[in-house]
């Protein structure tokens, strides 16, 4: 079994939306961020950076402790290679899945992260860091548009095959108005988005965060062994 700690924001959307397509057993925790349940000391055992999401795996494959992991690209990586499936065996084509992977960590995810804070929630409207983070979003959405051509998905031969590249990428565009960036001139990208949010797994990861109570991560956590 897997424990999601999770809330509904992008980056806890990849993990409901991974273990969703992986069709696996796992439970829900959703943190109050607003409470401050991400920076308690039971959390902070399991994610010392105090976000979400992070898993906690009761059966990992060496036998050992409950393991627990954070951040959302490890999360994904950690899930593709216990059950195989999401990130190909093949060196090229592995590398390439996380080079992409690595792009909306390190990339799209951060600047589009800013966008949303000072468009919609900065205490004073600051239009040259609005510019700056909507334009970098604008700028890494183009990159995509582009890989996007011709392509179903963004790695694998051909057309391509559905892989964690897609999962993590997947629920930044997917709220590209809540950045106030538009998609619309972007055709490759915006086929994309739709396909994938057509899928049920993805439905199903969308709602989890945002249909679940309010959780009370002691219990929990106290079976936690972190090594």
């Amino acid at each position: 079994m897997i424990d999601l700690f999770t809330a509904p924001t992008p980056n806890g959307h990849k993990a409901s939306i991974m273990l969703e397509e992986l069709g696996v057993p796992y439970t829900v925790q959703r943190l109050d961020l607003g409470s401050g349940a991400q920076k308690t000391p039971e959390y902070l055992a399991i994610n010392p950076n105090g976000r979400i999401p992070a898993i906690v795996d009761h059966a990992p494959l060496d036998g050992g402790a409950p393991f627990p992991v954070f951040e959302s690209g490890a999360i994904l990586i950690y899930l593709a290679e216990k059950y195989g499936k999401f990130l190909p065996a093949e060196t090229r084509l592995r590398s390439e899945v996380i080079q992409w992977t690595m792009f909306q960590m390190g990339g799209l995810g951060p600047m589009q992260g800013q966008a949303n804070v000072f468009f919609r929630y900065w205490h004073e409207k600051y239009q040259p860091a609005i510019d700056r983070y909507q334009n970098e979003t604008k700028r890494l959405y183009k990159v995509l548009d582009q890989r996007l051509e011709g392509r179903d998905y963004l790695c694998g031969a051909g057309r391509g095959e559905y892989t964690i590249a897609d999962i993590i990428m997947f629920p930044w565009p997917n709220i590209h108005g809540w950045a106030g960036v538009e998609i619309a001139d972007l055709p490759n990208l915006s086929r994309w988005r739709t396909a994938i949010r057509e899928r049920p797994a993805v439905q199903r990861g969308l709602a989890v965060p945002g249909d679940v109570p309010a959780a009370d991560v002691v219990k929990f956590a106290q079976a936690i062994v972190v090594r």
